[in-house]
C-alpha cells in the first residue's frame, strides 16, 4: 500500500493541474483507514470477550447465519431464510447454496453443528457459551439445519448475528485467533503487532461486486489526542467510537462528518461482590449512593451519555428507569458504611482499561468516594492485563467497563461472572425470563431484574454511552446506530 502522505501529495498535485481529473482520482479511491482505540487480543470472537475482535472480523472475514442491521433489525446472511415453530423452541434454517470458505472447503450444514457444538462444548471458551450449550443443531442435508432451544428465546435470530455465532471452517477453527478463515467478503493480508490490521478484498467471495473497498487498514490508537491528530492529518479516514474529549473541534469542520450513534452499551463501575466489604450489599450502596451520575458523565464522556440505575438502557424492550432507587446522596452513603461498620478510611483497589472513558471516568469516581471516606488506588493496566487479571482472574475490587451486548443480563445468572453477583432469586427470575413467550409479560419480568439488580447494587450502573464517529465528509455507507460493535466495510464506499 503506498504511503498516505504520498497519495495526499499526489492528489494535491492533481487538484493544481485539472480539478476534473481530481474528482475522477477521488472517485476511483479504493483504500480506507479505520482507526480504533484498542487492538484485538486475538481475531476469533468464539474464544475471546474483548468487543474488538469483532470490530475487525465479523461480517468482514468472519459470517454468521443471520445478520443485525444498523436500525437493529435481523436479516439472512449465511442463511436463505428461517422459520420457527409454534412452541417457539425449533428454528429450521435453509443455508445459502455454493458459498465457500477462504480456504476452499464448502460451507454446509455441517460446519454450523460444528460451529454450535464447538461453542457450547465443556471446553468451550465462548462468552456466550451457556446460550449454546442449550441448543441441540440437527443436520437435514447439506443446506439445511435444524436447531431446537431448551429454553424459549425471542432474541434468539438476533443472537445468532452476534460474533459469538460465526461459522468457523472446521479444519482451520483452531488458528483463528491469528489466520482467521471465513467465508466473508475481506481476507486478512497482515497483523503489525501493536500497530495495524490490514485486510484485503476476497476476490473469491460468492458477491465479489458487494464489497467497493479494495484495502482496510485498521490502526490503533488509544490517546484521544493523537486520535484526533492523525484525522486532521488525513492518515486516518474514519474513526469510530472515537474519544469524546475532541469530537468538538470536528463538528464545524466542513471537511468531516461527525455521526452520534445510540447503542446498547452499559458503562459500569464494576464492584467484585467476592471481597470483603465489598461483599455487604450496604457498602455497595454506600458506593452507589457517593457516585454522582451527571458528573461521571461529563467527566468520563463528555456529556455523551444518559443515566442508568441497572444494567439496562432506554429503548431496549422493558425498559424501566432505575435511577431513583440508588440516587445520589452523600449522607446516605456515609449512613451506609457505618452501618456495615466499614472504618474508614477504606482503601479499595481501582483497575483502570485503556479507554479515555475508564481513565477520566476513575479520576472522577476516585474524587467522589474520598468524600465517604473511601481511598481508592488506582492501577491503569493495558487491555489485555484487564482481560486476563480483572475479568479472568477476578482480580480487583473496582473498574470502570462498557458492556456493549445487547442482550447480556444473563450475566448475572453466572456465578463465576467476573463481578461475582450471586443471587437465587436472580436466577429463578432469569430463568422465568428465558422461557416466557408472551411479549408483555416478559417485559414486566425484564423490568422486575432491573429493579433486583439496582436494589442489590450488583454493580455501580453509571451511563448509557453514545458514541461519536468522526469521519472524512466524502465516506458513505456508516452506521447511523450501534446495535452492535462492528465496522461493515462492505458498506463502505467514498462518495
Amino acid at each position: 500500500m503506498l504511503n498516505r502522505r504520498t497519495l495526499l501529495a499526489t492528489a494535491g498535485a492533481t487538484v493544481a493541474l485539472a480539478s476534473p481529473l481530481a474528482s475522477v482520482a477521488q472517485g476511483r479511491k479504493d483504500a480506507i483507514v479505520i482507526g480504533m482505540a484498542l487492538e484485538p487480543p486475538g481475531l476469533d470472537p468464539t474464544s475471546g470477550a474483548a468487543a474488538a475482535i469483532a470490530e475487525v472480523v465479523q461480517y468482514n472475514i468472519l459470517e454468521t447465519l443471520t445478520k443485525i442491521n444498523s436500525d437493529g433489525s435481523v436479516t439472512p446472511l449465511l442463511a436463505e431464510s428461517w422459520e420457527i415453530s409454534p412452541d417457539l423452541k425449533t428454528y429450521t434454517f435453509k443455508l445459502k447454496r455454493g458459498v465457500k470458505y477462504q480456504n476452499g472447503e464448502p460451507f454446509n450444514a455441517a460446519a454450523v453443528k460444528f460451529s454450535f457444538d464447538r461453542a457450547g462444548s465443556e471446553k468451550s471458551t465462548n462468552k456466550d457459551k451457556r446460550t449454546f450449550a442449550n441448543l441441540s443443531t440437527q443436520v437435514v442435508d447439506d443446506y439445511t439445519v435444524v436447531i431446537i432451544n431448551k429454553e424459549i428465546d425471542p432474541d434468539l435470530p438476533f443472537v445468532l448475528g452476534q460474533a459469538t455465532a460465526v461459522i468457523v471452517e472446521p479444519k482451520s477453527a483452531d488458528g483463528n485467533a491469528n489466520k482467521p478463515v471465513g467465508t466473508g467478503p475481506y481476507k486478512l493480508d497482515n497483523w503489525a503487532k501493536g500497530s495495524s490490521i490490514t485486510l484485503s478484498k476476497w476476490e473469491g467471495f460468492r458477491s465479489p461486486a458487494t464489497a467497493k473497498i479494495n484495502k482496510v487498514t485498521f490502526r490503533f490508537i488509544s490517546d484521544t489526542a493523537a486520535q484526533a491528530a492523525a484525522m486532521l492529518s488525513g492518515d486516518i479516514d474514519v474513526f469510530p467510537r472515537i474519544g469524546t474529549r475532541v469530537v468538538q473541534q470536528f463538528k464545524m469542520n466542513p471537511q468531516f462528518q461527525v455521526i452520534l450513534a445510540g447503542s446498547r452499551a452499559k458503562t459500569i463501575l464494576s464492584i467484585n461482590n467476592r471481597k470483603k466489604p465489598l461483599d455487604d450489599v450496604r457498602v455497595r450502596r454506600a458506593i452507589l449512593a457517593a457516585i454522582d451520575r451527571k458528573a461521571v458523565i461529563e467527566g468520563a464522556a463528555d456529556g455523551f451519555g444518559v443515566p442508568i440505575g441497572s444494567h439496562y438502557v432506554p429503548g431496549a424492550a422493558g425498559y424501566v428507569d432505575t435511577t431513583g432507587i440508588n440516587p445520589f446522596d452523600i449522607e446516605k452513603a456515609k449512613k451506609l458504611l457505618a452501618e456495615a461498620g466499614v472504618k474508614t478510611p477504606l482503601e479499595l483497589k481501582m483497575t483502570l482499561p485503556p479507554p479515555p472513558y475508564a481513565r477520566q471516568g476513575g479520576e472522577v469516581i476516585v474524587a467522589q468516594l474520598a468524600k465517604i471516606g473511601i481511598v481508592v488506588k488506582v492501577q491503569n493496566v493495558e487491555w489485555a492485563q484487564w482481560l486476563s487479571g480483572t475479568y479472568g482472574n477476578k482480580d480487583y475490587d473496582l473498574s470502570i467497563v462498557s458492556h456493549v451486548e445487547p442482550f447480556d443480563l444473563g450475566n448475572y445468572a453466572k456465578s463465576d461472572y467476573y463481578w461475582g453477583y450471586q443471587s437465587k432469586a436472580f436466577d429463578t427470575l432469569f430463568d422465568k425470563i428465558k422461557t416466557t413467550a408472551n411479549a408483555t409479560e416478559r417485559n414486566k419480568l425484564l423490568g422486575d431484574a432491573q429493579k433486583m439488580l439496582a436494589t442489590d447494587a450488583a454493580n455501580g450502573f453509571l451511563y448509557q454511552p453514545q458514541f461519536p464517529t468522526v469521519a472524512k465528509k466524502n465516506v458513505k455507507g456508516l452506521w447511523k446506530e450501534n446495535p452492535i460493535f462492528v465496522n461493515d466495510l462492505s458498506a463502505l464506499s467514498w462518495g
